[in-house]
């Protein structure tokens, strides 16, 4: 049985991105808006929540965080969440969001599905940063 992915993103550019990278193995739904997600997540209870940070409305890291307490209060289940930052130092606020993992744009294909596979296998993964 594929894993299934609930992408939630307002761009449509990051969206057909993660969707090309992951959606070959995986059964991909999305939405638009960080409002959306406790809904989507609640009826599709996907394997993967991929988060993109600067989802409007609702930012990334309130949703990530809205999940965490929702689950934590027993009214969704658990997820593997997956954030999309902008920079690298955005991971401590990934951290403290209670995200699984997380992907530092721009996308690339095989660290987005190295990072998922993690995920999916109950492993974290953090974005190796580099500095010049």
């Amino acid at each position: 049985m594929a894993s299934s992915i609930l992408i939630a993103t307002d761009s449509d550019d990051v969206f057909v991105r993660v969707d090309a990278a992951l959606g070959g193995t995986a059964d991909v739904a999305r939405v638009s808006s960080g409002n959306e997600v406790r809904r989507a997540v609640q009826d599709l209870e996907p394997d993967l929540v991929v988060i993109d940070l600067q989802i409007g409305n609702m930012g990334g890291m309130a949703t990530c965080m809205d999940l965490r307490l929702e689950a934590g209060a027993g009214r969704l289940p658990e997820q593997r969440i997956l954030m999309l930052l902008d920079r690298p130092a955005d991971n401590f606020l990934a951290r403290h969001a209670g995200a699984d993992g997380w992907v530092i744009k721009p996308i690339d294909s095989m660290r987005l599905r190295r990072a998922a596979r993690e995920l999916l296998a109950g492993n974290r993964f953090e974005d190796a940063v580099t500095m010049a």
